[in-house]
């Protein structure tokens, strides 16, 4: 049962009469726990609603397309409470954050229906044998997996749950019942590299075409570390052995299945002082969201939309100067950006500030991870110009707060300049630098 905290005015449930406070009870007489339950006895063309308002149950019943909504809203997305992470994993970013941060970012979400929603990330270490058989019931996927190790023994030291390594049985439940799969590996320095690497990504390959692929990202550690297990940073030998090794299972994938299957974080690279690989070694970029393939996407968009605007480089002609924020590990990428582009508008000034993490530590060099405090310290004494441009990853999703907790129209005000956020696309960041759309 849930209850009903809003009905779109004119929508087919309040044309039913249904009101906020209502309960919903069930869907053709399956009961309603949560989002999962709801999306999947809703894709009918009629469905019947048992309800109940002030102790009373009535029944509505609603004629409709089959995925057409009725209009309710509900507490929250997930029409329940979040499902809280039970690991202690060795690497987990937020017992690694510092203290007096807003209380949500020390919440560990481990929800498989965020998976479905949000496409987060799952250890699979909340779920029963009942939860797996639902999820294949109503055939969600993606299913996104932390799987980090598929030596179960290990993973059970490196999750710190007693769980962790008998659960990796679901991946065959998944895998046997068709459900598509993406795979997460956070690499830790002598835990799970190295051959227990190449176990887990051979593993994995025996999934497919179920497992359709996996990230291999470096653990992010920050300066709080202590009092917790001992982890350090890849070496640039050991990155680029990481990458090698990567490369050649993902090679010899590709050759026998079409796909590479297996991609190493752009952290990897960057660690390693190496290349980025080209548009193709990505394919479709399966994993842009984590971290791989995202610098090359950005730059070959960028360089896209810097060829569009000779089109009209000539009529450009407005005076402007903007500032832009990146993080130590995409400066290079940003500034060569921003070199070709003013030279391309005589009129055009852009200035590129790396920011150092401080906050977190300077081991942490992504921009998603950039503060408020330390754009706006290393920025004081700064010229600006008109404008300031800010990563739209650094801000907490859907909203305009830094890690730190400080707003974005707190940090306008600190230095005294606009600051607006722009996406990982290359064309909306040169459009941000221009001032106008190509």
């Amino acid at each position: 049962m849930v209850k009903i905290t809003d009905v779109e005015h004119g929508s087919r449930a309040d044309r039913r009469g249904i009101k906020s406070g209502d309960i919903l009870i069930s869907i053709n007489n399956n009961e309603i726990s949560d989002v999962l339950d709801y999306r999947f006895y809703l894709a009918e063309c009629r469905v019947e609603l048992l309800l109940s308002r002030e102790g009373e149950e009535y029944t509505v019943v609603i004629k409709k397309g089959e995925y057409d909504d009725i209009g309710l809203d509900f507490e929250t997305p997930l029409m329940d409470k979040k499902q809280s992470c039970k690991n202690g994993c060795i690497f987990c970013f937020i017992d690694q954050n510092p203290e007096g941060l807003r209380e949500s970012l020390y919440f560990k979400d481990d929800d498989s229906r965020l998976s479905f929603i949000h496409g987060n990330y799952i250890t699979l270490t909340n779920m029963t044998d009942k939860d797996v058989e639902r999820i294949v019931k109503m055939r969600f996927s993606p299913i996104n997996i932390s799987v980090h190790t598929t030596n179960p023994e290990l993973r059970v030291k490196m999750m710190k749950n007693k769980r962790s390594g008998e659960v990796l049985k679901y991946l065959k439940n998944f895998s046997d019942a068709g459900l598509s799969m993406c795979g997460q590996i956070v690499l830790c320095r002598g835990i799970n590299d190295g051959n227990e690497l190449k176990r887990t990504m051979t593993d994995l390959a025996g999934y497919y075409p179920s497992m359709t692929s996996v990230a291999i990202v470096p653990a992010g550690l920050t300066k709080f570390r202590d009092k917790l297990f001992p982890l350090t940073d890849f070496t640039k030998e050991e990155a680029g052995a990481v990458i090698d090794m990567i490369n050649e299972l993902g090679d010899a994938h590709k050759a026998k299945c079409g796909t590479r299957l297996f991609y190493a974080a752009d952290e990897l690279y960057l660690k390693a002082e190496r290349e980025i690989p080209t548009a193709d070694y990505y394919e479709d970029y399966p994993q842009l969201e984590n971290g791989v393939g995202m610098i090359r996407s950005f730059a070959d968009e960028s360089k896209m939309a810097t060829d569009d605007v000779l089109e009209f480089v000539k009529d450009y002609g407005r005076v402007r100067e903007v500032s832009v924020v990146t993080g130590a590990a995409s400066y290079p990428f940003i500034l060569g950006v921003c070199e070709k582009l003013c030279a391309m508008c005589p009129t055009l000034k852009v200035n590129v500030y790396k920011i150092i993490n401080n906050f977190f530590g300077e081991s942490i060099t992504v921009s998603g991870l950039l503060t408020g405090k330390d754009i706006s310290e290393q920025l004081e004494s700064k010229p600006l110009g008109e404008e300031l441009l800010i990563p739209e990853n650094a801000l907490r999703h859907g909203e305009d707060v830094f890690l730190c907790g400080m707003t974005v129209d707190e940090l306008s005000e600190r230095l005294h300049v606009p600051v607006r956020a722009t996406g990982g696309d290359g064309y909306e960041f040169v459009e941000a630098l221009l001032g106008r759309q190509i």
